[in-house]
């Protein structure tokens, strides 16, 4: 027994996951068949005693979502040198807001194209989970105007947490990271000692929410596996459908993120051919390809930034580190594909007001994502409760995210390593940082 727990743990957690997803699948699968013989009772029953410990699962990523935004955002914006780099500091924040905005409106623009979950029998989603829902109701639903929209991120962010409402505690911990940089900046030395010592307590308070997640993460093989038995043994094989668009949807946005949006951008800024660009940092896309880690990659992105871009290292060791924590443009093509799927799935019904929020949302919760393992799921919570959906209804949408999250991961990051490139390069170009013996990048 021994041996196999070492060998278990040893092995890598994203095999770990995936043969949960393969296994409980097949499980779940069989049970449906079982089940659709006159009088079977015990796959219903078995999934009864299972349930249970995806649920679990379920919960605990739900337990540490505001928690870990919170410290992550307000530890990332009192970081920020405001003073130190001035307009090239704002210039690169602007160019990964823009790049965020972008990748959240395409995503959401596939996502109503490819519109996953469509045609679904909402019954049958409904046993899903054994659910006593009521019709969903976004908060904020009867007004949804531009004005209401701009009220509603400067609410109580304590009344907002009971509410459910997640984009105003997002854009107060934005502030109150800004406001503890700028009186840091601005401090006498006694300020600054009692404002460091803050920012070293919400430091400690973060990495200890991360340690969490490794925790909670270990399990999630576990979780994976019954909620996969769950989710196959009352749905069925059909079930695939929703699972092939999201995943054609995301990678396909991603591709157009990376070999479209960006090639425009580089050319309207530099009037250098984009792929030549593209190809000289092919090495920490792939890089960030395989080991689905922004952080792991930082390295190969700063040694090619200056030695094949020629980016200037001054603005390299800035941008790129602040990229890897801010800049989630893979998160935000992937957010709005989960979010229309929960809508076609419970029957939520998709206005403008309710896509602006949605657009809203995804690129400020997305900020707080870089460096949280499995960020991604976590930021499902705060998208699909900011629509309204019950607990329950999040739970079932977060479970099928589970099965091909690893997947979807290894596109997200690379697109994410990719746009802090490009967004550096962009920056540099403007700026004249480009060292002066570096050849202008073509085809060759």
């Amino acid at each position: 027994m021994k041996k196999l727990l070492r060998l278990y743990f040893r092995t890598s957690l994203v095999l770990r996951i995936l043969a949960g997803f393969v296994v409980g699948s097949l499980i779940g699968v069989l049970f449906w068949t079982l089940s659709r013989s006159p009088g079977a009772t015990v796959p219903q029953t078995a999934i009864g005693y299972i349930a249970p410990f995806g649920q679990v699962f379920v919960h605990m990523l739900k337990m540490i979502v505001v928690p870990i935004i919170f410290f992550s955002l307000v530890v990332g914006a009192s970081s920020l040198p405001i003073r130190k780099f001035g307009h090239i500091g704002l210039k690169t924040l602007g160019w990964y807001l823009l790049t965020s905005v972008l990748a959240a409106v395409l995503g959401t623009a596939l996502a109503l194209a490819m519109d996953p979950g469509a045609g679904a029998d909402l019954d049958a989603w409904r046993r899903l989970a054994d659910l006593k829902m009521t019709e969903a109701s976004p908060v904020g639903a009867n007004d949804y105007s531009p004005l209401q929209i701009v009220l509603n991120l400067f609410r109580n962010p304590f009344e907002a947490l009971a509410a459910g409402n997640f984009l105003p505690i997002i854009v107060f911990a934005i502030l109150f990271g800004l406001a503890i940089r700028v009186s840091i900046e601005a401090g006498d030395a006694l300020q600054i000692k009692r404002l460091e010592a803050l920012v070293d307590l919400l430091e400690a308070c973060r990495d200890a929410m991360f340690k969490l997640v490794d925790w909670i993460l270990e399990y999630s093989p576990i979780g994976v596996l019954a909620l996969s038995i769950v989710n196959f043994g009352l749905y069925g094989p059909s079930i695939v459908g929703p699972y092939v668009r999201v995943t054609l949807g995301v990678v396909f946005g991603i591709a157009a993120m990376v070999f479209v949006v960006y090639p425009l951008l580089l050319w309207a800024v530099t009037r250098q051919n984009p792929l030549g660009i593209l190809r000289r940092i092919k090495e920490p896309m792939i890089m960030a390809f395989i080991t689905r880690s922004s952080a792991a990659t930082l390295p190969v992105s700063i040694k090619t930034a200056e030695e094949e871009l020629r980016i200037h290292s001054e603005l390299a060791s800035f941008s790129l580190p602040l990229g890897a924590t801010i800049n989630m443009d893979g998160v935000c093509v992937h957010l709005p594909m989960f979010a229309v799927l929960a809508a076609n799935l419970f029957g939520v019904p998709l206005t403008l007001g309710t896509l602006v929020v949605l657009v809203i949302t995804t690129v400020l919760s997305s900020i707080g994502a870089g460096g949280v393992p499995g960020g991604s799921l976590m930021l499902l919570f705060i998208i699909l409760e900011s629509m309204g959906l019950s607990a329950e209804q999040v739970a079932v949408v977060v479970a099928l995210a589970l099965g091909i999250n690893p997947i979807l991961d290894m596109f997200e990051t690379m697109n994410n390593v990719t746009g802090d490139l490009v967004c550096s390069y962009a920056v540099a170009s403007n700026e004249n940082l480009i060292q002066s013996d570096s050849a202008k990048i073509n085809d060759a």
